[in-house]
């Protein structure tokens, strides 16, 4: 990478797994200066809106549900509360690993309402598609679920339309594109005229995806690559996606700190409405505003660092966040507070 750029370029990594290998392994230090690496909204529960959270928290707090969750959404905070709390005055909210035991605890407990948290990309979009198909075609009466899922071409195009922007090119998210392929990245490559790498996790694959990516810049290409061939094909999993389609459709969704996005995530089928909890529990009104004093949406679009928040790791730490990027085991706050803690010392020091 250091014998082959020749100017500054902006890169952007959509997935909060891939910013997590990047600052455990202190890549972008052992970067040249001349590539500059920003995070991107590729964080499940970072973009998850403050309403959702909410309507969450009212459901769980109902004595009839048994609400389920992957146990990084417990401490994400709402208006007032977060799950955990929820959990601590006596609700019942139970961590799981997969939609399917959510749907095993509601054959179990006929009398109980059991609703599973659906968040996050195209990635769990199937096996949540497949909870649902499960519990209809069983003729499960109690089982429904919370959908939060969000959708990645359409934030990366609000990125690149935006005026502010500052990508040149972008590493695609390896795990979504094992689901979706990468045919959607190339049309955005071509209308705008941005390189694609789609990245594994690793270190060296992402040095890998880093290199990629400047050679293009460097030879005035616009292209999608795939530099996770272990995992990803063109057209990704078929057989997921058509399970996922007979569930979801696309809809118009919100993220949180950025806003409403056109078409960027999906909503459950009318066929399907009886799944649907925030129809079963009439909570689809709910509105929320988020604190003005958090930067996440500027982390989130690649404005900021997280280092360049105010209230990082002094008002805002893993153990009272103000924001989801401080919670999340992806969050781009996260993982600053955890592997860049010198960072924070100098600006400590610095205040005082």
């Amino acid at each position: 990478i250091r014998r082959r750029v020749t100017k500054h370029w902006v890169l952007m990594e959509i997935c909060g797994g891939q910013t997590h290998t990047l600052m455990r392994y202190g890549i972008d230090n052992l970067l040249p200066p001349e590539v500059e690496l920003v995070h991107g909204p590729g964080c499940p529960v970072c973009v998850t809106p403050l309403e959702v959270l909410d309507k969450a928290v009212a459901i769980a707090s109902r004595p009839d549900v048994i609400f389920v969750s992957y146990g990084d959404m417990l401490r994400v905070p709402g208006s007032e509360r977060d799950l955990f709390q929820v959990k601590a005055a006596g609700g019942d909210v139970r961590i799981a690993y997969s939609p399917m035991e959510a749907v095993d605890l509601a054959r179990k407990n006929l009398g109980k309402q059991v609703v599973f948290f659906a968040v996050g990309f195209e990635t769990t979009a199937p096996a949540n598609a497949m909870s649902v198909w499960q519990a209809k075609r069983e003729g499960l009466k109690n089982f429904s679920i919370l959908v939060s899922h969000v959708l990645v071409p359409p934030a990366i195009r609000l990125l690149l339309e935006s005026p502010t922007n500052r990508v040149q090119g972008f590493i695609a998210p390896g795990h979504v594109c094992t689901v979706m392929g990468y045919t959607e990245y190339e049309e955005l490559a071509t209308q705008y005229h941005v390189p694609f790498v789609v990245g594994g996790f690793e270190p060296l694959d992402l040095l890998e995806a880093i290199r990629m990516l400047v050679a293009q810049l460097e030879e005035g290409r616009a292209e999608v690559e795939n530099q996770y061939v272990r995992s990803v094909t063109r057209v990704g999993n078929e057989a997921a996606r058509q399970r996922m389609f007979e569930v979801f459709e696309i809809a118009d969704r919100k993220w949180r700190g950025i806003g409403e996005i056109h078409q960027s995530g999906y909503r459950i089928r009318d066929e399907y409405a009886d799944y649907d909890a925030e129809k079963v529990f009439g909570v689809s009104e709910t509105h929320a505003e988020e604190p003005p004093e958090c930067i996440a949406a500027q982390v989130l679009q690649g404005l900021q660092k997280p280092i360049d928040c105010p209230m990082f790791g002094i008002r805002c730490t893993p153990e009272k966040p103000m924001g989801a990027p401080m919670v999340s085991s992806e969050g781009a706050c996260a993982a600053y507070y955890r592997y860049r803690r010198h960072d924070l010392d100098v600006k400590l020091e610095a205040l005082v």
